[in-house]
C-alpha cells in the first residue's frame, strides 16, 4: 500500500532521533515507500469545509545533525491530498491542542487521524485513566490546599504534578511533615487554573516504571525506566534510563482491560505508565514514546506494527 502521510509535530530540528518516536515512525513510513509531509500545528487553515496545511515534503535519514531534507512548500488539503495525519505534536494539552483537534476532527471521514482527535480530546492523561481507578494508587485532583493537607495526613508522602504536564515536568515529592507543601499549592494555583494532581508516593518507583506500548489495543512491547539518582522521576526525557523488562500478571490484566477501549476509541497508538508492577499512573495519548528504546532492547518492530494496524484500518474503511 503506498499512502500519503502527514506528520503534525515539533520542528524536525529541534528532536533527538535517538530516541524519536515520532522519527522513528517517519523512517518505518519512508522504508514502506510512503510519501512524508511534515507541518506544525499553527499551520492548519480551515475556509469554506476544507482543512489545509503548509507543509513541506520530508525525507529522513538517521544521522545525527543531517537526519532531514525538505522539499518545496505545499498547502495540502488534509482531506483530499492525504491518506493519514500523525498527530505528534507534543503537549502542552492547551487550547492550541484542543483546537487542532476540532479541527482535525473535520477531515476524520476523509483522511484517517492517528490518534483519533476527538479521542484524544476526551482522554487527557492524567483524566481518562480516573476510569480504571480500580489499577491507580491513592489519588485526588485539587486545588485546595485544606483537602492536600488531608490527603498528605492519610498517606505520609505524596506526590504532586500538574494535571496536564508532560515528561516529568514540575513534579514534587511531599514528605510527611508537608513543610513544602503549601508553597508548591500556592505556586501551582499561580500557574494552572486547573486541579493538580496529588497522589500518595510509590517507593517502587524507585525501581522504575514501566512503560508499555500498545498498539491497536495490543501489547506491543515495553521497557523499564529507572530514575537518576536522587530523583522520583524515571522519564527518559527527565535524565531515567531504559532497561529490558517482563510484564507482571497484573500489567497483563490492566492491558486486558484497556485494550478493548482503546480500539474503540481509535487510540491506536498509546502508552502507559505502571509503577511497582501493578499501579497504573498515565495514559498516554497525545504523543506517546519509548517505541526506539522498546525496539532496542526486544528486537521488535514497533513503528512497523503501528503501520501495519494503520494499513488493516484504511483497509477496513475502503471495504466500507
Amino acid at each position: 500500500m503506498s499512502l500519503r502521510v502527514a506528520v503534525q509535530m515539533d520542528p524536525l530540528e529541534s528532536i533527538n532521533i535517538s530516541g524519536d518516536s515520532t522519527f522513528a515512525l517517519m523512517l518505518g513510513a519512508q522504508a514502506r515507500g510512503y510519501r512524508l509531509y511534515h507541518y506544525l500545528a499553527d499551520a492548519l487553515t480551515y475556509e469554506d469545509g476544507r482543512l489545509y496545511a503548509g507543509a513541506h515534503e520530508v525525507t529522513v535519514q538517521p544521522v545525527p545533525g543531517d537526519h532531514f531534507r525538505l522539499g518545496e512548500f505545499t498547502i495540502l488539503d488534509l482531506g483530499s491530498d492525504i491518506d493519514v495525519v500523525l498527530m505528534r505534536q507534543d503537549p502542552p494539552f492547551d487550547l492550541g491542542y484542543i483546537t487542532a483537534t476540532h479541527l482535525l476532527e473535520r477531515i476524520r471521514d476523509e483522511t484517517l487521524v492517528v490518534n483519533d482527535p476527538g479521542a484524544v480530546r476526551n482522554a487527557p492523561e492524567k483524566v481518562w485513566v480516573l476510569d480504571f481507578a480500580r489499577f491507580m494508587p491513592p489519588t485526588m485532583l485539587t486545588r485546595s490546599l485544606g483537602a492536600a493537607r488531608k490527603f498528605l495526613a492519610k498517606h505520609g508522602e505524596i506526590v504532586i504534578k500538574p494535571l496536564h504536564g508532560n515528561a516529568g515536568k514540575a513534579v514534587f515529592k511531599i514528605e510527611a511533615d508537608g513543610a513544602n507543601l503549601a508553597p508548591l499549592m500556592e505556586l501551582f494555583n499561580a500557574t494552572y487554573r486547573e486541579p493538580h494532581v496529588l497522589q500518595a508516593f510509590l517507593p517502587a518507583v524507585a525501581e522504575g516504571d514501566k512503560r508499555i506500548v500498545l498498539v491497536d489495543g495490543e501489547i506491543a512491547g515495553a521497557i523499564n525506566r529507572r530514575p537518576a539518582k536522587g530523583d522520583i522521576r524515571s522519564n527518559l526525557a527527565a535524565g531515567g534510563t531504559a532497561e529490558a523488562t517482563e510484564l507482571t500478571e497484573t500489567e497483563h490484566e490492566i492491558c486486558e482491560a484497556l485494550g478493548p477501549e482503546l480500539k474503540r476509541r481509535g487510540l491506536l497508538f498509546v502508552g502507559i505508565d505502571v509503577i511497582g508492577g501493578k499501579w497504573l499512573t498515565e495514559i498516554n495519548v497525545t504523543s506517546p514514546t519509548g517505541i526506539v528504546a522498546i525496539d532496542k532492547f526486544n528486537g521488535s518492530d514497533t513503528a512497523g506494527l503501528i503501520w501495519q494496524a494503520i494499513e488493516r484500518h484504511l483497509s477496513q474503511r475502503n471495504a466500507g
